[in-house]
């Protein structure tokens, strides 16, 4: 392959310093960055997600390095992985006509995966009538009930989906249902549309864990109750809210992320802030966890712990 069909992927946990990373590697590299995180994506929900990136025209760019994939729809918007897919491709293919390099960027599993591995996702349109009938029987069996009903109608989705992630639970059995087939069947992996290297950022636990805790002691102290308030009066109708009380507001995604749940249920009273304060740090370092999991899978992943390292592979990849 030539160079313009070289992809760098920049990967790892939350708040594992991938951001940081990946900028001064753009610089040096000549790259531009899409990010590949299903929470950036939506306008408005900045604190929450850590995005501190300064907008110019319409566009963002930190340090001179353009980035792409935020505040791409509004938290009320269906947001699919086939979409940032498509998306995602167009924008690398343009980055590479310029004779720039591509770095995807993020934490997001699925995303990555879909670029990387060229998965075969059908783009099947979201069915309100059919996610209202499961989100009703969450609420009344509770969402175990839903997770062993997606484990009876495709046995292999239990090894990436998780049980806690009800929205995703719900878009599973969506396709399983639209379509009579099972969701893992919709993730066939095609040719590789890119050369690809894959680097991993490796954060000891403790530090890791560390940062999780900072950033979220700052994130409420930049205004992310604020932030919350005016995002749920905009966005989150009285129906959800009640809906909310018994399962999360699952029917807008947005509001299902971490940070976002929790200082909600501040909101309406059920909890303290200390309290939903650290149940962000909990969750958030269960979620690293998880994102883990996920990458440590993949053995064409390169662990590093120094920037030099990935310096040295991106040089080799790139000669």
């Amino acid at each position: 392959m030539s160079n313009r069909k070289k992809l760098i992927v920049i990967l790892g946990p939350t708040a594992s310093g991938k951001t940081d990373i990946a900028l001064k590697l753009a610089k040096k590299f000549k790259g531009e960055i899409i990010c590949a995180d299903s929470r950036t994506i939506y306008k408005g929900m900045d604190i929450g997600t850590a995005k501190a990136m300064p907008k110019i025209r319409n566009r963002y760019i930190i340090n001179g390095i353009p980035h792409y994939m935020i505040d791409v729809v509004r938290p009320n918007q269906e947001f699919t992985v086939a979409q940032f897919k498509q998306k995602a491709i167009e924008i690398i293919d343009d980055i590479q006509k310029r004779n720039k390099t591509p770095f995807l960027v993020g934490g997001t599993g699925l995303y990555i995966s879909s670029l990387v591995d060229n998965f075969d996702i059908p783009a099947i349109a979201p069915d309100k009538k059919l996610r209202s009938k499961l989100e009703k029987m969450a609420a009344k069996y509770g969402p175990d009930y839903l997770w062993k009903k997606l484990i009876k109608l495709d046995p292999k989705a239990k090894k990436f989906i998780q049980k806690e992630n009800l929205r995703r639970v719900i878009r599973a059995l969506e396709v399983c249902l639209k379509t009579k087939k099972p969701f893992s069947q919709m993730r066939q992996k095609g040719e590789p549309l890119f050369k690809t290297l894959l680097i991993g950022i490796n954060q000891p636990r403790p530090i890791l864990y560390q940062r999780i805790n900072q950033r979220v002691d700052k994130m409420i102290k930049s205004g992310l109750i604020n932030e919350v308030k005016k995002l749920m009066k905009k966005y989150l109708p009285r129906r959800i809210r009640q809906l909310a009380e018994k399962v999360g507001p699952v029917n807008l995604p947005a509001f299902s992320g971490i940070g976002y749940k929790e200082i909600i249920s501040y909101l309406q009273g059920e909890i303290s802030l200390i309290e939903a304060a650290d149940l962000i740090k909990k969750n958030t370092r269960h979620y690293a966890k998880r994102q883990i999991t996920w990458f440590k899978r993949d053995e064409r992943i390169k662990w590093i712990k120094k920037i030099n390292q990935a310096q040295v592979l991106i040089k080799k990849f790139l000669a």
